[in-house]
């Protein structure tokens, strides 16, 4: 008989305060109200997640407690689910380093891999980190249908994992703030089945 397959459905947290800026592990901003709205907008009332396994980081595991108090869904806390570390941008807006720093985001933005900003987290070492994690929550337990509340980083490493995306394309995937991604684990093999999509609404296949 076939199991089951596993579904992970993950979402990045909602906006946070302070606008847009560098937050990696080290800046750890509360939601706003409308980051709050655009996180239970996305879930509605979906209610098939058997674990939500969220990021230390406020600006996930506040969220992920409350869904998990809803629906009565045990909530574990991943520590290697929080954010790329950003090094010293972190806590400066975009156009900050836009402008300021517009050398070092030029080579950033041109090689990511090796042009990280002064002492930020490797890239290959952060993307170890957060599928080490993943590879560990899909081989121990299958054929469950978990929610993993993460950040953008954190969802750009599973989606390359999933799709073959080498380190050099991994800011080339948008995740939006309250997106959700849907990755499918099959006998035959994974599929990405949504991309910054809601589970509100009518979608009978979710």
């Amino acid at each position: 008989m076939l199991l089951p397959d596993t579904i992970v459905d993950l979402i990045r947290h909602g906006e946070p305060a302070g606008g847009q800026r560098y937050r990696g592990h080290r800046v750890d901003d509360p939601l706003t109200e409308k980051g709050w709205s655009q996180m239970w907008n996305s879930v509605g009332e979906y209610q098939k997640w058997t674990n939500i396994i969220t990021s230390p980081l406020q600006r996930c595991s506040s969220f992920a407690f409350a869904l998990g108090e809803r629906l009565n869904i045990p909530v574990t806390v991943e520590s290697r689910f929080k954010e790329v570390g950003f090094g010293i941008w972190e806590g400066l807006s975009h156009d900050e380093v836009r402008n300021n720093r517009a050398e070092e985001f030029q080579a950033f933005i041109a090689d990511p891999v090796n042009c990280r900003p002064q002492g930020a987290e490797p890239l290959d070492t952060f993307l170890q980190r957060v599928n080490l994690a993943y590879e560990e929550i899909i081989r121990v337990d299958q054929s469950h249908h978990y929610l993993i509340v993460a950040h953008a980083g954190v969802i750009r490493a599973i989606i390359a994992r999933t799709a073959h995306v080498a380190p050099s394309g991994f800011y080339r995937i948008k995740i939006s703030n309250g997106g959700i991604t849907r990755i499918r684990h099959t006998k035959t093999g994974v599929v990405l089945e949504l991309l910054n999509g809601t589970l509100s609404g009518n979608h009978p296949s979710l």
